[in-house]
């Protein structure tokens, strides 16, 4: 199956992007399901970010968090990252489109695999099962390469099945 990967540069709106393809999917009759991320914003500061599933559940994702007092294991940048939240709301997706039959082709949505989201090694091994299923088409979001590169972000964009649009 081809699988579509967007690049993508920070406040392009590419999860409005995932959001109006998502809907168009799904009014078509399409089956779908996967993940976005989005912003949270309080007095207009970003403070974090959720993920929501296309089920409709949500969930922090990573929160505004000072060094000095907080202890979170998973960092980056100014965010401290909630695997738990994480790996509770997107697992049990990701397993349910992996053990789907192959008789029907499906859509997953990943938006994103990125810095936080791979601190989840549990995560990691999903999409890989996901992207091996020859039964799913994914749609899903990967950064543009900066500093260090992310293993699973090459590897996904060095698979010959896979066709990558820049947004910016």
């Amino acid at each position: 199956s081809v699988l579509f990967f967007l690049l993508y540069f920070l406040g392009v709106g590419k999860t409005t992007l995932i959001q109006k393809v998502t809907q168009a999917l799904k009014s078509s009759g399409i089956p779908i399901d996967g993940f976005y991320t989005e912003e949270v914003r309080e007095g207009g500061r970003r403070t974090g970010f959720d993920v929501v599933t296309l089920s409709g559940n949500r969930g922090p994702l990573s929160r505004v968090s000072s060094n000095s007092t907080s202890r979170c294991e998973y960092r980056v940048g100014q965010y401290a990252v909630d695997l738990v939240s994480f790996e509770q709301l997107v697992l049990p997706m990701l397993r349910n489109v992996n053990h789907g039959g192959d008789t029907e082709k499906r859509i997953c949505v990943i938006d994103e695999i990125g810095k936080m989201e791979l601190f989840s090694q549990a995560f990691i091994q999903a999409v890989r099962q996901t992207l091996a299923g020859s039964g799913t088409v994914v749609l899903g979001t990967i950064p543009i390469p900066k500093g260090k590169p992310l293993d699973l972000v090459e590897e996904i964009r060095s698979r010959k099945d896979v066709k990558v649009f820049n947004v910016s």
